[in-house]
């Protein structure tokens, strides 16, 4: 269904976005960031509670909800399974971060959900984790690294992601349950986005 241009009415209980598709076709030059205080670890075992928590420490603010709308199972087969990726931004101070790696798809990787905590955005954190992530992306058999952002992540998300080699290839407006209604999130989550 194509949009008509125009206002459309969004439910009560649910919110819109604009998602921005992006894409790489091959490894950029990796733009400089500090030397690190920070690890990356990889999750072959994940613990759900540490990994929810810091979901909600990450994107709380972003409305973020996708891992936490699953079920154990649902995320536990979703981390381990051999095609995905996860790894944790960690730093003294704890977890600070999140990179997922998508390999399912033959030939492609999707950076499926990426970010830091509030106390390290402009710590050089985020071009740190996604340096790595480029990096691992890369060393697999790919021919294309992509994501999708939306109009409530980080307002800076679009132009980091394209400084760091993404180019934009598609747009989408999502609509879909707020979280915050659900019991998903905090109520008191993303109060720059008002609950219907």
């Amino acid at each position: 269904m194509i949009l008509s241009s125009g206002y459309h009415t969004v439910p009560p209980g649910k919110l819109a976005d604009v998602q921005t598709f992006l894409e790489m076709r091959e490894m950029p030059a990796l733009r400089p960031c500090p030397d690190a205080a920070w690890n990356l670890e990889y999750l072959t075992q994940p613990d759900l509670q540490r990994y929810r928590e810091l979901v909600h420490r990450v994107g709380d603010d972003y409305l973020w909800a996708s891992r936490l709308a699953m079920s154990d199972d649902e995320l536990e087969r979703f981390l381990t399974d051999p095609g995905v990726e996860p790894y944790l931004l960690r730093s003294d101070d704890g977890d600070g971060g999140i990179l997922e790696l998508d390999f399912r798809v033959d030939g492609e990787c999707e950076l499926s959900l990426f970010g830091v905590a509030a106390p390290l955005i402009k710590s050089g954190a985020g071009r740190w984790l996604m340096n790595r992530g480029i990096e691992i992306a890369w060393s697999h058999p790919i021919d294309r690294f992509w994501l999708h952002t939306c109009t409530l992540d980080h307002p800076n998300a679009l132009a980091f992601y394209r400084r760091s080699g993404f180019r934009p290839f598609k747009r989408e407006v999502e609509v879909y349950d707020d979280p915050r209604a659900i019991g998903i999130t905090r109520t008191d989550a993303a109060p720059q986005v008002p609950i219907l």
